[in-house]
């Protein structure tokens, strides 16, 4: 595993594609492999992609945790933007398409059993997973390879301020394509990207997103909404 990370750590378009191809291959997998399975599956993915950005870090400079005032206000603003959305619209008499509008959503206490000890732990998996390991590897993804990437091609040669209009709508677009509320997901890429744009750097970003997935993670749970999982 070791000589695997090092040809990783040789490429700095591998070292920050890698971990979220490996994500994203281990999520499509997770469906496959039962109704328990997959939250066995959440944990180990996790704990592996954990394991691999840290392998990591020293070959991504710009994944650093960064805590600012402003990384806390875009990360409540966000989260209160992603639960509070579809209720604005249906106040407004507005919807729109969900890519999956039939998912049931993540929860353990259905598969566990109420209350069980075992469906807690998959509970505080999920958060530490959706708070830790995500954030880094989204936001060194979207943001730092592939907002620089569409914009030019040897993406390191491009600060991280710089603002352009085609990556900032396709890194969004992208982002939010891949999430089943895909336009609460659109506009949390806005303002994600235009955090790391105004402070010249990826960490505040990573704070910001971690601190959304916590606060989502405690609402979902708290008030059963499982379908936002």
């Amino acid at each position: 595993m070791g000589s695997f990370l090092q040809r990783i750590r040789e490429s700095p378009t591998l070292a920050r594609v890698a971990p979220f191809v490996l994500f994203l291959a281990l999520t499509g997998a997770q469906d496959f492999s039962g109704a328990a399975g997959r939250y066995w599956f959440y944990v180990i993915k996790s704990a592996l992609v954990g394991w691999m950005l840290w392998g990591l870090r020293a070959s991504i400079g710009e994944m650093q945790w960064k805590f600012s005032w402003e990384a806390g206000v875009v990360g409540v603003a966000v989260f209160g933007m992603w639960v509070g959305l579809d209720p604005l619209l249906e106040w407004a008499g507005v919807s729109y398409p969900k890519l999956n509008p039939n998912a049931t959503g993540w929860n353990p206490h259905a598969v566990f059993g109420e209350g069980s000890a075992l469906a807690w732990c998959f509970i505080v998996g999920r958060i530490a997973g959706s708070s830790l390991v995500v954030p880094p590897l989204e936001e060194v993804f979207y943001r730092s390879f592939l907002y620089r990437y569409v914009a030019r091609a040897d993406f390191q040669s491009v600060p991280l301020n710089r603002f352009a209009v085609t990556p900032f709508l396709v890194t969004a677009l992208i982002f939010g394509l891949s999430h089943r509320e895909w336009l609460a997901a659109i506009l949390c890429a806005f303002a994600y990207q235009g955090l790391v744009c105004w402070k010249n750097r990826l960490g505040d970003a990573i704070t910001a997103h971690a601190l959304t997935n916590f606060l989502l993670g405690l609402w979902v749970v708290g008030r059963g909404a499982w379908p936002y999982w």
